[in-house]
């Protein structure tokens, strides 16, 4: 396709512009589409920062469209997989009147599956509660008329109740060709059409997963395209690094005991006492738990290298081992008897192979594609692995201390890549980005946002605030917030790095509401889950919502839904993450700086992923406050600051005080002489 086609489609009297009210064509948006189709054209990679507001989404959506091959579009999550798919895509699809076939495919978890439902229906001790009865019923009839299966589409059952687990089905315990309903199996119709479609949209963990089987030789999750589209970018490395490794948890094994014993007393009683062989495997894995009760009284979490009585650990590891070979070896016997043997027995095999796996860190990782002598495999197989323990819980996990040549080589030699997000450089500079992913010869390029953000934002750092480290800190903080909240209007978003500061900060604030007698609504996280706080947030219109990790991105509040973010502390990955833990150790020890090199990097990213949920649209306003005063006092804050928006700046409270009132009776007036809100005026 020429590059003057694409002027055409984003031109004022565009196909775009003809199905859009309030169509502002953007310059940035076209350049990105452009820089898109060039990049197709030579079968290259290219990593795009464009900022909020340049229309990223419908830039690349075009290229995809017209450029004439397959391609795959891979999302950062769920929730904006089905925003693409139900909103975005047939709105352009009708607007350039193209007959694309488009392709949804998520995990197998997200596919109700015939034969685990109708297993389920028929035991009545699976079922743990009045609530759970309606939503198999609920589930059932789903099943029936559901022409996709995806539980998304059941919006009576939440995605995160416990039924879905004994509705769908996994890797291990999918009967595959054995299975009666395979004609009907929703996972099966999902990638058919995948393979058929002219664009398929997946997610990240979807990919990942894919390019995790691809190590392990299965190749049919994902159709062969010939350009990938990465949304959300910047998530890719820690879903990578996930993916990429490894877990085996105390509840995994506990749920495969009950999956024997229900099989095996079902369909085999005669052979053995099942009830016996499912004690002995849970009581070895209890056993190794009993190992690590001495951890859990420390923080519940070390390195392998760093556990608490090692040698008692070996020995009820290799004992826990022992007993899941017997186990298997009597399920093999009876494996062909019955479907639900055939899959207790698979699940027992892929459980023990991923619990060895992690007992040998030389296997960790190994690359069919390099040689055995190689420096690169060297490199590829260095892997951490840690331990996490508690009253109830025990989790085992390894992880490659580097994605970066696993994933660069995943992609064909014909194959296009294209990376964009709104945060993937720190102050313009893409080489942090570029060496986690091992995507050393992408063309990077950075369109900024259109915004006024001078005027429709300031950005504020309190003087007075003590250190982080201090025992007041928290409260310094809150102190330093309240009449900010108390000035202005609109919903305010509390930041935090920790979980402990979500639950001290949201109890400071509801007793200074109380106090001063405010009415505003504290939500917290954790509380609810975070769809039922965001849509109670956005219908409340002036709570105060306080969060940790998961509320720094991916949250979309224009307008007046939101005018004052606040992030209490800079966003540093903590010191005792045992995979930051063992890189820091690998940059020092071949002479690195892990503080520049990877610490701050990454806490740039994070913090314009913060800073980026203040300003949506060309209408809103407000303050961002950031209460770590390093960002200012220490030489590196320059290039945390640096990295965000160009925001207004100050330090002085009566700024920003005087700010939110200038803009709180600008909103007011403009209300009054009926002028279109934020939203209604906000560009697709």
């Amino acid at each position: 396709m020429l590059l003057q086609d694409y002027s055409d489609i984003f031109a004022p009297q565009g196909p775009l512009a003809e199905s859009v009210s309030h169509y502002r064509p953007r310059q940035a948006q076209l350049e990105l589409a452009q820089a898109i189709s060039q990049t197709v054209s030579e079968a290259g990679v290219l990593i795009a920062e464009a900022g909020t507001g340049t229309g990223k989404t419908w830039a690349y959506l075009v290229p995809v469209f017209m450029g004439g091959g397959k391609a795959l579009v891979s999302t950062g999550t769920r929730t904006l997989q089905d925003q693409l798919y139900r909103r975005d895509i047939p709105h352009l699809r009708k607007a350039l009147a193209l007959p694309v076939d488009v392709a949804l495919l998520k995990g197998r978890g997200n596919y109700v599956c015939h034969y685990h439902l109708e297993r389920l229906g028929q035991d009545d001790r699976a079922l743990k509660s009045r609530t759970e009865v309606g939503y198999l019923r609920a589930i059932q009839l789903f099943a029936e008329r559901s022409r996709s299966g995806d539980k998304g589409e059941l919006a009576e059952v939440p995605e995160d109740a416990d039924i879905w687990h004994r509705a769908t089905s996994t890797r291990e315990n999918c009967l595959g060709q054995d299975c009666p309903f395979l004609r009907d199996c929703f996972v099966m119709k999902a990638r058919r059409h995948a393979q058929e479609a002219d664009v398929v949209v997946v997610n990240h963990a979807l990919f990942m997963a894919d390019l995790a089987l691809r190590e392990e030789g299965v190749t049919d999750l994902l159709p062969s395209v010939d350009l990938v589209v990465f949304d959300e970018a910047h998530q890719l490395p820690d879903v990578a690094t996930r993916f990429l490794g490894s877990s085996v948890s105390l509840y995994q094994i506990v749920d495969l005991c009950r999956q024997i014993e229900a099989a095996g007393l079902a369909q085999a009683r005669e052979t053995v006492d099942w009830s016996a062989v499912a004690r002995k495997l849970e009581q070895a894995a209890r056993d190794l738990h009993l190992c690590t009760a001495s951890l859990a009284r420390q923080g519940g979490r070390a390195t392998f290298q760093a556990l608490p009585e090692p040698d008692a650990f070996d020995q009820a590891l290799e004992q826990l081992l022992e007993t899941f070979d017997k186990v298997i070896k009597m399920l093999a016997m009876v494996a062909e008897r019955h479907p639900d043997l055939t899959a207790a027995h698979k699940a027992g095999l892929d459980l023990r192979a991923r619990l060895f796996q992690w007992s040998q860190p030389d296997r960790q990782g190994r690359h069919a594609y390099l040689p055995d002598d190689s420096d690169e495999r060297e490199q590829a197989d260095q892997a951490v692995r840690w331990v996490e323990s508690g009253q109830h819980y025990l989790r085992l996990h390894s992880a490659p201390l580097s994605v970066a040549k696993i994933f660069s080589r995943y992609r064909g030699k014909e194959q296009s890549w294209v990376l964009t997000s709104a945060t993937l450089s720190v102050h313009g500079d893409f080489n942090h980005f570029k060496r986690q992913l091992g995507l050393f010869d992408a063309r990077t390029e950075a369109w900024p946002s259109p915004f006024d953000y001078a005027n429709q934002a300031l950005f504020y750092v309190p003087s007075t605030l003590p250190l982080p480290s201090h025992p007041r800190f928290n409260e310094a903080f809150v102190d330093a917030l309240m009449p900010l909240i108390e000035a202005g209007q609109g919903g305010v978003l509390v930041l935090c790095t920790t979980l402990r500061s979500v639950e001290r900060i949201a109890d400071m604030l509801r007793d200074r509401f109380e106090q001063r007698d405010i009415e505003r609504s504290v939500l917290r996280q954790g509380e609810r889950s975070r769809q039922v706080l965001l849509d109670e947030f956005r219908a409340r219109g002036n709570a105060v919502l306080v969060g940790s990790a998961s509320f720094w991105e991916g949250i979309d509040l224009p307008g007046d839904a939101l005018t004052l973010v606040a992030i209490d502390k800079l966003p540093f990955a903590p010191p005792d993450d045992p995979v930051l833990e063992a890189r820091i150790n690998e940059c020092r020890e071949r002479g690195g700086n892990p503080f520049m090199e990877y610490q701050l990097p990454e806490a740039a990213i994070a913090l314009k992923q913060g800073a980026g949920r203040l300003i949506r649209t060309e209408r809103d306003w407000g303050v961002l406050m950031v209460g770590d005063t390093r960002i200012v006092d220490k030489p590196y804050g320059k290039l945390l600051w640096r990295g965000l928006p160009p925001f207004a700046r100050t330090r002085d409270p009566a700024r920003a005080l005087a700010f939110l009132h200038e803009h709180r009776r600008k909103r007011q007036a403009e209300s009054s002489r009926g002028e279109p809100s934020a939203q209604e005026a906000a560009p697709e």
